[in-house]
């Protein structure tokens, strides 16, 4: 007879986990984490005094930096100013400088008649500056002679962004031309191409308001790129630099510094001087 074949069950024994210690894995990790906090903690407060004068001497060291810094700019402001007597001033705003209380907004260092501002409206394809509508409004209320200004981004279509402005800004009686402010060369396109769009966002602008608009930029800039081409319009110059210590007779505006105080406005202010005097200037308006 055959034996019949028994199958036996093979019997799987399963190790039984051992229980992790308090002191592994996470847990241990934090306990880690904890000791070098209050370490560094225990080390900070027994070092207090030394760090204290460390940052304390850094801190001040600092704040003497910017008075000295202000003190020569505010030297060189006044000169400027003094040497350009019975020319027209005005400053520039945009959001940097934050909400500014119009009504307080008169003179210059306190001494210098503030005539005329301009206000940046609009930047690119579709950005609206934070501030424009507060400041275009609160200029017009202090009886200020008010410009708005486009900063113009070489990436982006350029008669997109001259839509954007027009949308945006309502030139009345009195106020100064629209301004195209250009500062950077582009990435994507060729300095020539970049000439072609600025003409094509003057020309539609121009057509919109029919007032001629001014262009703003650096002076090298200027000098290197738009000075031959563009020589059929005005120009607002920007030019920090000590060695210049008055306007030139090409220039529409001189932009000569970034470091001034107005009442009504919080931390430094650009300030501008129009080649002409306060009657001249209204000769430049939009009728």
């Amino acid at each position: 007879m055959r034996r019949k074949s028994v199958n036996k069950k093979t019997i799987v024994r399963r190790r039984t986990k051992k229980k992790g210690s308090f002191f592994s894995g996470k847990v241990l990790q934090f306990m880690v984490l904890i000791f070098f906090v209050l370490l560094v903690f225990g080390l900070g407060y027994h070092y207090r005094n030394g760090l204290g004068y460390y940052f304390s001497f850094k801190s001040n060291r600092t704040a003497q930096k910017e008075l000295e810094d202000k003190r020569i700019s505010d030297v060189r402001n006044h000169q400027v100013l003094d040497k350009h007597e019975g020319k027209s001033i005005g400053i520039d705003v945009s959001e940097y400088q934050g909400k500014i209380s119009w009504m307080e907004v008169d003179t210059l260092e306190g001494k210098y008649p503030i005539d005329f501002v301009f206000i940046r409206a609009t930047v690119g394809e579709d950005r609206l500056d934070r501030q424009f509508n507060n400041n275009w409004l609160g200029a017009k209320k202090n009886k200020l002679r008010r410009g708005a200004y486009h900063y113009y981004r070489p990436n982006e279509n350029s008669l997109d962004q001259a839509e954007f402005f027009i949308k945006t800004v309502s030139l009345s009686k009195g106020d100064l031309p629209p301004v195209l402010d250009i500062e950077k060369l582009p990435k994507n396109q060729s300095v020539e191409r970049l000439k072609v769009g600025l003409r094509r966002w003057l020309q539609k602008v121009e057509e919109h308001y029919q007032v001629k608009p001014i262009i703003y930029t650096g002076e090298s800039y200027y000098d290197d790129f738009l000075k031959e081409e563009f020589s059929d319009y005005l120009f607002w110059i920007a030019n920090y630099n000590f060695y210049r210590e008055e306007i030139d007779e090409e220039w529409l505006f001189w932009q000569f510094t970034e470091k001034a105080s107005v009442n009504g406005i919080k931390g430094n202010v650009d300030v501008n001087i129009y080649n002409g005097d306060l009657q001249q200037l209204q000769f430049i308006t939009v009728e």
